[in-house]
């Protein structure tokens, strides 16, 4: 894989408003306090659509080359931000993004958004 550190994402098909995350789209990590389950959870969200899922944090769903939740739950406060690189047997692989590179994918991503808004 390319540098960086990657991610799994998984849960999206539990959250009934998520829609399903494309290539290319800006998510946010948030760590999960509250999780009774998992007590290095991180939640995934996206602008606009709530929560999408979860960082994988079980060998079971961690895909090879990608870092489980409890792998990089010290490495942020309480929130960061990822791009979404690849779709893989419905889970996305999600690169996690230091602040200038959020800012970069951010502005890239809301111009080729807003492109496609129908004006009224």
């Amino acid at each position: 894989m390319a540098d960086g550190i990657f991610v799994t994402v998984v849960g999206g098909n539990f959250f009934k408003e998520s829609k399903q995350l494309q290539v290319g789209e800006i998510v946010r990590f948030v760590k999960d306090y509250d999780n009774e389950y998992d007590d290095e959870a991180i939640a995934v969200e996206m602008i606009g659509n709530g929560q999408v899922g979860y960082v994988a944090n079980s060998t079971n769903t961690v895909a090879r080359g990608t870092k489980s939740a409890g792998r990089i739950y010290d490495t942020f406060d309480d929130y960061s931000y990822g791009v979404v690189r690849f779709i893989l047997k419905g889970n996305a692989i999600v690169k996690l993004l230091d602040y200038h590179e959020y800012l970069l994918q951010y502005e890239q991503y809301m111009i080729k958004t807003s492109f496609f808004i129908p004006k009224q």
